[in-house]
């Protein structure tokens, strides 16, 4: 009897013991190869895959914000009027300056337009220094990842880079002109009021929108590759992006 249960002891423990083992080596293959359905795939595939799916994505995205009305007629980027100053935008539309309220903010999204043309080097340059583990990441990271991946190493320099050039457009333009006489109406009536003036810092809100509005783009036309078969215009995109749907 001894005998009996030592041996279903020592059976239950072998067995056991195996179910472990296979579950781990099957975490391990999960971990290096994604998926047993993309054993194919080397890292500079993988690595050329995404580096081409985000020139793709991020060509895409400034030549579809970068042109007359490519903020402006965009319903999911435009730029608003400062949502800091929106009490002055409805006493503005109160007094009889909605002419100059829809002025202004046509040339707020000119603005975010023309900066938006100074991004693709940034970008590239970030995905050009793509390490394999930046690669990984991404595609098992799931939609957004890759945008995501050019936030975090693109955020500070487009900001450096996009300031210089909303400044010159807003100048450019005569900004200022539609501001001015919007904003001076609302503060004088303030005085009266005892309300708070305003004057916000309409560079930084159209570099952080504009920045935000091309990153909402590239987003859209990372999950396209990820999503759509159509989408992937080279071998190498079908073959990444096949092999994780």
């Amino acid at each position: 009897m001894k005998k009996l249960f030592a041996f279903l002891l020592i059976s239950f423990y072998s067995i056991s013991s195996c179910d472990v083992i296979e579950n781990s080596l099957d975490l391990t293959y999960e971990d290096i190869n994604l998926s047993k359905n993309e054993d194919k795939l080397s890292n500079d595939e993988i690595i050329s895959g995404l580096k081409e799916a985000l020139i793709v994505g991020i060509t895409n995205s400034v030549n579809l914000t970068s042109v007359k009305d490519g903020f402006l007629k965009n319903n999911s980027i435009r730029l608003p009027f400062p949502e800091d100053a929106i009490k002055v935008k409805q006493k503005a539309i109160d007094i009889g300056l909605k002419n100059k309220v829809d002025e202004f903010e046509t040339v707020l999204n000119r603005a975010a337009e023309e900066a938006t043309k100074e991004a693709f080097p940034i970008f590239k340059n970030a995905i050009l220094n793509m390490s394999i583990e930046d690669g990984l990441s991404i595609l098992k990271g799931g939609d957004g990842a890759a945008t995501l991946f050019l936030k975090k190493n693109t955020q500070n320099a487009l900001i450096r880079a996009f300031r210089p050039k909303v400044e010159n457009a807003i100048t450019k333009v005569n900004l200022t002109k539609y501001w001015n006489p919007i904003i001076k109406k609302y503060n004088s009536a303030m005085i009266f009021t005892g309300g708070e003036k305003l004057d916000p810092d309409l560079a930084g809100y159209v570099t952080e929108k504009a920045i935000a509005g091309l990153f909402f783009m590239v987003e859209k036309e990372e999950n396209k590759i990820r999503k759509e078969p159509l989408a992937r215009v080279s071998d190498i995109l079908k073959k990444v992006f096949g092999s994780i749907n």
